[in-house]
């Protein structure tokens, strides 16, 4: 029988309809929970929002990053199951601007921190990761080559240089326009090297509702619980296409290519031979915000693998 991709359940409405309340200013957070603080998003209509400030961002989603990562150790595999309670990540948010465009205030940093947090606990509907996040500081950094800073630039080099903060345990927020693309994120296993690169790099204007630019295709803040799926080394889930490993995870269907908007009946299905249609509302897609959903139990297991290998 085929495995059908999750639409949005009466879970996730619940969740998304309640999220308007802003958020009050803070130098710290608090980790999601139990019960959740659904502030952030204020309907399913997704509407557009009037910001005036707009920055140099584009449709296009990611990088293809240069770099070659240690293999998680055989020994490893599994290790993961063994995490028992929630872990909480401190989030060091760095918000580089140019003479004012993208300084985002303290309010959406603490909407964005708690989006992140009901992502990887499934509050919209999905398989709780076990993860949450929790603010441990902001940076504010006035400078224009770095708020335009492409992949494997000095730019990038030079801001991950100067503004990483905490170990591999410690999720580094980089908001900046992400040169030409929505955001990218370095996966576990970094040589000592390049280690100063770890972290995740997310165009402003995709968090929630902060510009117009990006209204009713990825202006949710859902970009940084994508990039972060791969901080914690979630491929995509078209990675690999239609092959037997696909994207290492065993309960997200094969699929040949990523989805492009929010196809309405969910049967889009790129790999026939391969049970259940494209999992079009797995974070690790390349779905609109309001198609996302959902994170599965095996990119839990594999991301406490890697959890428990690289960053604990």
């Amino acid at each position: 029988m085929r495995k059908r991709v999750h639409a949005f359940t009466a879970l996730a409405a619940a969740a998304l309809a309640a999220l308007a309340v802003s958020a009050s200013p803070s130098t710290g957070g608090t980790p999601v929970a139990g019960a959740f603080d659904c502030s952030v998003f204020n309907s399913l209509s997704w509407l557009t929002s009037s910001a005036a400030a707009r920055g140099e961002g584009s449709s296009a989603r990611e990088p293809q990053l240069n770099v070659t990562y240690e293999r998680l150790p055989a020994s490893a595999v599994g290790k993961g199951k063994k995490l028992d309670s929630v872990v909480v990540v401190p989030v060091w948010f760095h918000i580089i601007h140019d003479n004012g465009i993208g300084n985002v205030s303290d309010a959406d940093v603490d909407r964005q921190i708690r989006i992140l947090s009901q992502g990887f606990a499934g509050a919209y509907g999905g398989y709780d990761q076990g993860f949450r996040f929790e603010l441990a500081g902001i940076t504010r950094t006035n400078n224009a080559e770095w708020f335009n800073a492409g992949p494997g630039s000095h730019g990038e080099r030079a801001m991950k240089q100067a503004l990483r903060r905490g170990d591999l345990g410690t999720l580094n927020y980089y908001s900046t326009t992400a040169g030409a693309y929505l955001g990218w994120a370095y996966l576990p296993g970094l040589p000592d090297s390049r280690e100063y690169l770890d972290g995740i790099v997310v165009d402003w204007e995709s968090m929630y509702r902060t510009s117009d630019t990006y209204a009713d295709r990825y202006d949710l803040g859902l970009t940084a619980v994508h990039e972060a799926g791969h901080w914690f080394a979630l491929e995509h889930t078209f990675y690999g296409g239609c092959n037997t490993n696909g994207d290492y995870v065993d309960d997200t269907p094969a699929m040949k290519v990523p989805t492009s908007g929010c196809p309405a009946d969910g049967t889009k299905d790129t790999c026939p031979n391969d049970p259940g249609f494209d999992p079009i509302h797995n974070f690790m897609d390349y779905s609109y915000d309001q198609c996302y959903t959902e994170f599965t139990p095996g990119q839990a297991e594999r991301s406490h693998d890697y959890w428990l290998a690289f960053r604990a």
